[in-house]
């Protein structure tokens, strides 16, 4: 996506001309333009000359961001850090405050001159007691001070005009201008009763001055777009509290010199240094010493994480405690923080489903709004009304309608919600991502790596009678620390943890593929492995088989070591599940959602895991390349999130109405999903999907309230109550009233800035309407006579081309198919299918 700045929009009519324009041009396939942060996000082919020469055409102006900086683009949005920062800042409201303290200056003896005398009999100098064309004159040049002051208005809205474009400046124009226009007629038909020495119609016509009018309204539409702007400048606070830590200089090794360099300077490979209190600047892995490092700014995790040789460390983050020396590995645009960044930026650049609605209406809004402010003056001069009572009720129909609220309705919540998740290491990739995340209805969590660790550990060690658990610990950390097993790892960790430092070397070190392993420890033959290798060197009681039926029951993988034909003891190995786990699942199901664990695993370990986790189904046995089919069958019953973190998820997270990456997995994963979790944690599920509720509920309240104001204040502001209950509306009320609904809009968002995602004491279950549930069950195939891949998309193709099958997980090797059904089916039939493909079926479970 290539992004872009855009000036001269206003309102919600703004932002949708300019889209419907640049959508025009040959190449372009998706155009959104946001009125927050006045920018625009653009996929295609077309040339950027081609997309500004269009936003041109259509009235406003354009440019490529990071152009006005000549650098180049790399990567979406082609921007430094800095020029990032710099694009946060709050320019509008310094502009606006200047803007409203020079209005005021003129506004307030305007006001004193054309209520305080006129209405209460303020006391003015002599010369002007009972010169009223003076007073008039007086207060034309006060409202033209003012006008010029805020020409701005009249320049966008004149020029929305002329491109058949009008916006809400536009209304303003016209709702001010004729104000002045009005007023400007009735002082010099006073000139004309002065000279003619009509005392009564100088008095009269000095009733029918609205100058007060034209310059109130001015003054309060720029109070309300100098409160709107400093609202929206702090929808951005999460991003501008990232870049702010984000460090300028860089201390790095130069010829065996320490040398601090702009940070723009620091190459991949550089070795930095970094001193407890300072902040890492580039991404890195650690060369040398120990620290603690601080990573609440990426991750929103409090608590320091330990670091050593070896171990990433990111930018932004600080460094707590010790030395750190460190070799870049992404730098610049590369880093983490960079890339959260632009995460954020182009979420802010794209556009909710929701905000569909708004924009359908903002495209008509505004000359729907001039028609009726046309009707309302017609009507009431056929009622019999002064044409200064008429063109007062067509003013306040111009200046209270607000089109802005409309606009901002969406994209500043989708902005402080995209903000408070990237505060909270929770990354929406798009404003459709966040939106749609909270409309989940089943979420399918990958097991390793998501549920569990991924990483073994010993959960239990049982050693035979007249062996101690330290014995049994070291003469199994002594036979597999010449393994690469990944259990061996979980046995050497164990060892390292309980401080076993065994210098003895086993002899003779021999490894049985899938089997086990065997050596001479000190002159005894030690052996190590699953119960089918050990049993043909040692002799297995019933007891103790029955314990590791047990061990295997709950999951784990029992290690059985020998010692010269002797049973030395039973080491239980697992990938446990994280400590987060459980509670994440149990909060998920809370919010009324269906939770579904897929693996691998054979179904009895895959349902000791589910169980402690307490997951509400199992699909076990799915193979690497079966995830996405088993995804594509739950979403026949809803909306379906899919949780993983390997490359063998990609294809299932791709699939998936939502797909949600656990940050520490695979750069291939974190780019399939539209939600990335920085801190590896399975309680962010939950809190994803409360953000994206919250949100929407405030969009909601933000969209109702734009809509209700306008359609109470419309005919209020029209005066369709004045026969009734005699309410008539001052237009300058009515600009007062325009000002604040678009505040009141931001302020709402705002509010998100306090909402607890992490408090699963307000969860509710959403009833949501849920399509037609389907039987689905697996059954398990045992096949002879597949001897490679052929035999394997043989069988595949005639099981799926079954109707009650929806995929069949074939492998040649397991002598399986693992056949996922949505309605019932006779073994027989299945049987058949295979049979006729001469390949034999031992039997179906």
């Amino acid at each position: 996506m290539e992004q872009y700045n855009v000036t001269g929009m206003s309102c919600a009519a703004c932002s949708a001309r300019v889209e419907k324009a640049v959508s025009k041009v040959p190449g372009v396939t998706s155009c959104s333009v946001s009125l927050l942060t006045n920018s625009m996000g653009v996929e295609g082919s077309a040339s950027p000359a081609d997309i500004i020469a269009a936003v041109e055409e259509a009235g406003y102006g354009a440019s490529e961001k990071g152009a006005a900086h000549g650098v180049g683009k790399t990567g979406s949005a082609g921007m430094s850090m800095a020029e990032a920062e710099d694009s946060l800042k709050d320019k509008e409201t310094p502009k606006m405050k200047r803007r409203l303290i020079a209005s005021l200056c003129f506004l307030i003896p305007l006001m004193y001159f054309s209520m305080g005398h006129m209405m209460w009999n303020w006391p003015v100098p002599s010369f002007l007691e009972e010169n009223h064309v003076a007073i008039g004159l007086i207060q034309l040049l006060l409202t033209t001070a003012v006008m010029v002051i805020n020409q701005k208005f009249f320049i966008s809205g004149f020029r929305g005009l002329i491109h058949r474009a009008p916006n809400m400046d536009t209304l303003v124009a016209l709702g001010a201008g004729a104000s002045y226009g009005y007023s400007l007629y009735a002082l010099f038909a006073m000139t004309d009763a002065q000279l003619r020495g009509d005392t009564a119609g100088v008095m009269s016509f000095m009733h029918e001055f609205y100058f007060e009018s034209a310059a109130m309204i001015l003054t309060l539409i720029t109070v309300g777009k100098m409160l709107e702007a400093r609202s929206k400048g702090r929808t951005t606070d999460a991003l501008k509290s990232l870049m702010k830590l984000a460090p300028k200089t860089a201390i790095v090794m130069r010829n065996g010199v320490e040398e601090e360099v702009p940070i723009d300077q620091v190459r991949k490979g550089d070795i930095f240094v970094v001193r407890p209190g300072e902040n890492i600047p580039v991404d890195g892995i650690v060369v040398e010493g120990n620290s603690a490092v601080n990573e609440s700014a990426l991750t929103g995790e409090s608590i320091p994480v330990d670091k050593k040789k070896g171990d990433a460390v990111s930018a932004a983050t600080l460094n707590q405690s010790g030395f750190l020396r460190c070799e870049a590995t992404r730098v610049g645009e590369d880093t983490t923080l960079s890339q959260i960044i632009q995460m954020v930026s182009d979420a802010a650049a794209t556009k909710a489903p929701i905000a569909k609605v708004a924009d359908r209406v903002s495209g008509v809004f505004v000359p729907a709004v001039i028609a009726i402010a046309l009707i309302t003056i017609i009507v009431w001069l056929i009622a019999g009304q002064t044409v200064g009572f008429a063109l007062a009720r067509g003013i306040s129909v111009l200046v209270i309608s607000c089109p802005c609220a409309l606009g901002l309705a969406t994209p500043v919540a989708i902005m402080v919600g995209n903000g408070m998740g990237a505060k909270n290491g929770i990354m929406f990739k798009t404003a459709v991502s966040l939106e749609e995340t909270g409309k989940t209805q089943i979420v399918a969590l990958d097991k390793t790596g998501t549920i569990t660790s991924g990483e073994p550990k010993v959960t239990d060690m049982i050693p035979a009678e007249g062996v101690t658990e330290e014995e049994l610990l070291s003469l199994a950390y002594t036979l597999e620390k010449k393994s690469e097993h990944p259990l061996a790892r979980a046995i050497l960790a164990k060892a390292e943890e309980k401080g076993v430092d065994n210098k003895t070397e086993a002899e003779d070190f021999r490894a049985v593929a899938g089997n086990g392993l065997s050596g001479n420890i000190g002159g005894e033959t030690v052996c190590g492995g699953n119960l089918k290798f050990i049993i043909r060197n040692a002799e297995i009681s019933g007891e103790t088989r029955q314990k590791a039926e047990e061990l295997a029951e709950q999951g784990k993988t029992p290690l059985f070591f020998s010692r010269n034909g002797k049973l030395a003891g039973i080491i239980a190995v697992a990938d446990v599940i994280k400590e987060d786990s459980p509670q994440a699942v149990k909060e998920l199901q809370n919010m009324g959602i269906h939770v579904v664990m897929l693996t691998g695993d054979n179904e009895r370990t895959a349902k000791a895991i589910g169980a402690q986790a307490g997951v509400d189904e199992v699909i076990a046995g799915v193979l690497p390349e079966g995830k996405e089919s088993v995804i594509r069958s739950l979403k026949r019953k809803g909306k379906v999130a899919m949780v993983g973190d390997g490359i063998n998820d990609a294809p299932a997270l791709t699939r998936a109405d939502m797909g949600i990456a656990i940050g520490a997995g695979t750069d291939i994963a974190i780019d399939a999903a539209d939600v990335v979790l920085m801190k590896s944690r399975l309680s962010d599920v939950p809190a994803a999907i409360r953000m994206s509720r919250a949100t929407l509920r405030n969009i909601h309240q933000n969209l109702f309230w734009a809509f209700f104001y306008n359609v109470i204040g419309i005919p209020l502001a029209a005066g369709v109550w004045i026969p009734v209950f005699g309410w008539q509306l001052n237009p300058m009320f009515g600009a007062a009233a325009m000002s604040l609904s678009s505040f009141c809009v931001v302020s709402n968002a705002l509010r998100l800035n306090w909402f607890k995602m992490y408090d699963a004491s307000r969860d509710k279950k959403i009833k949501v309407k849920r399509k037609k549930e389907e039987t689905t069950m697996t059954k398990t195939m045992k096949i002879e006579g597949m001897m490679c891949g052929h035999c394997e998309a043989r069988v595949k193709k005639v099981l799926e081309a079954l109707p009650e099958v929806d995929a069949a997980e074939v492998s040649h090797e397991a002598g399986t198919a693992i056949v996922t059904l949505n309605a019932e089916i006779a073994d027989d039939v299945l049987k058949k299918t295979v049979e006729d493909q001469d390949y034999k079926v031992l039997g179906i479970e």
